[in-house]
């Protein structure tokens, strides 16, 4: 009998390990509902949408905006970006000097999150770091040029 135990305390504890969180930043505001990481949202911001974003990326270069997004894959490592998707518009996020991370258990949350776009050059060693950082073997990241969010603020619901 005692083996048995033995085994079903590793399994536990071998799961337990497995579905560990990672949380590196604290949430900036929060409420019953939400929690904010980065900087507190701003409002006040034009609200886009990701298809306007990836459809008209060049148009809104550089320019602040808020937009509501599925995150599709959180990096599991550190939490230090995700991708966010609405529909079949997926855009690679990013956050603002690295300067706050999000929970790695996001995944499959709709967010509000504050930021601009911008557009960059991911080489082929990039874009295999991101995929091995999001425990992914999807095409979610690609090499070349891309356009991406750089958010100063995510809000993320807690349930």
């Amino acid at each position: 009998m005692k083996p048995t135990l033995s085994l079903l305390v590793g399994l536990i504890f071998t799961f337990s390990i497995s579905a560990k969180v990672v949380r590196l930043s604290e949430p900036v505001t929060q409420d019953a509902k939400t929690e904010t990481f980065g900087v507190a949202l701003d409002k006040t911001l034009p609200k886009l949408s990701m298809q306007d974003l990836t459809i008209e990326s060049s148009s809104h270069l550089a320019k602040p905006f808020q937009v509501e997004a599925r995150i599709a894959k959180v990096c599991q490592k550190k939490g230090c970006f995700f991708i966010a998707q609405q529909d079949q518009h997926i855009l690679r996020v990013s956050f603002r000097d690295y300067g706050f991370f999000i929970p790695t258990d996001s995944s499959g949350k709709t967010v509000i999150l504050a930021g601009e776009l911008v557009q960059k050059e991911i080489s082929p060693e990039q874009a295999a770091h991101f995929k091995a950082d999001l425990n992914s073997e999807s095409d979610l990241v690609k090499p070349g040029a891309v356009y991406e969010i750089v958010a100063d603020s995510v809000t993320i619901p807690r349930s």
